[in-house]
């Protein structure tokens, strides 16, 4: 099995900071994208985390909120 990539790391960790109140601000959200775009490469394990990620906001596990 292969070990995750450090910014698939550093991206999850990301992530879990932010949805620990189960809320997104805009700047949270942005913060994420632009980390996940920042090596101008994404890798599975960082499309798999997005995914994730859009999921519990599309399903409403998370909400986005006005910053």
């Amino acid at each position: 099995m292969e070990k995750p990539s450090k910014s698939a790391t550093s991206l999850k960790d990301l992530i879990n900071a932010a949805i620990s109140d189960l809320e997104i601000t805009p700047d949270e959200y942005q913060q994420i994208m632009n980390h996940a775009q920042a090596d101008g490469h994404l890798d599975k394990e960082e499309a798999a985390l997005l995914a994730q990620f859009h999921q519990m906001i599309n399903n409403g596990t998370l909400k986005r909120v006005r910053g």
